[in-house]
C-alpha cells in the first residue's frame, strides 16, 4: 500500500482511497440515516461524486480524510431526506415516517427487538440521530464526530446521552 503523504493527490487517487477504505462504512452510515437501500445508494453515489469533484480542495492528512468523507456523506444523506420532504417541513419532523420505513424495509423474519431499536433511533432529532449513529455504530471518537458535524464535543456528548435515554424510553414503551 502506498503512503498517503507521498502519493500524488489527484482526484482519482483520493476517490479510490476513500472508496476502498470507507465505502462500505459510508454506505451503512448513510443507510442508517435515510433507511432505504435505494436512497442510500443514491446518496453514496453523490458522496463519491463530491469527493472526486472536491478532491483538489482537500489539503488534510490521511487521518482527516475519513472525517472529510463522513462529513460529505452525512450532508448527502440529509439532502436525500430533505428532498423527500415538503419544502417547509423540518428534518426533525420526519421521524415517524422514517420509523415506518424501517418496518417496511425489514425482512419478514427480522428480529422484532432490532426493528424497535431502529424505530427508536428514527424518532430522535436529526442531531441526536447523527451523533448516536457515528458514536454507536461507527465507534468514532467525539473529536472526530466534532470534525464531521461541526459541533462541539460537549454538545455531541449531550446529544448522545439524550439519544440513549430516548431510545431506552421508546423500547420500554413499545416492549412486547
Amino acid at each position: 500500500m502506498c503512503n498517503f503523504a507521498t502519493m500524488t493527490r489527484d482526484a482519482n487517487d483520493i476517490l479510490q482511497l476513500a472508496a476502498r477504505r470507507y465505502g462500505k462504512r459510508l454506505y451503512w452510515h448513510i443507510r442508517r440515516l435515510v433507511v432505504s437501500h435505494d436512497d442510500a445508494e443514491d446518496a453514496l453515489q453523490e458522496t463519491m461524486i463530491k469527493i472526486y469533484s472536491k478532491a483538489g480542495s482537500f489539503r488534510g492528512e490521511e487521518s482527516a480524510l475519513e472525517a472529510w468523507c463522513y462529513r460529505i456523506a452525512t450532508n448527502e444523506a440529509l439532502q436525500v431526506i430533505r428532498r423527500r420532504r415538503h419544502f417547509m417541513q423540518s428534518l426533525d419532523s420526519v421521524g415517524g415516517e422514517l420509523a415506518e420505513m424501517v418496518a417496511s424495509e425489514s425482512a419478514p423474519d427480522a428480529d422484532r427487538t432490532a426493528i424497535l431499536f431502529q424505530q427508536a433511533i428514527m424518532q430522535l432529532s436529526t442531531q441526536q440521530r447523527v451523533a448516536f449513529n457515528l458514536r454507536y455504530y461507527d465507534e468514532l471518537p467525539y473529536a472526530q464526530i466534532a470534525e464531521i458535524t461541526g459541533k462541539s464535543e460537549g454538545t455531541l456528548k449531550t446529544n448522545y446521552h439524550y439519544a440513549v435515554e430516548k431510545i431506552k424510553e421508546y423500547l420500554k414503551e413499545h416492549a412486547i
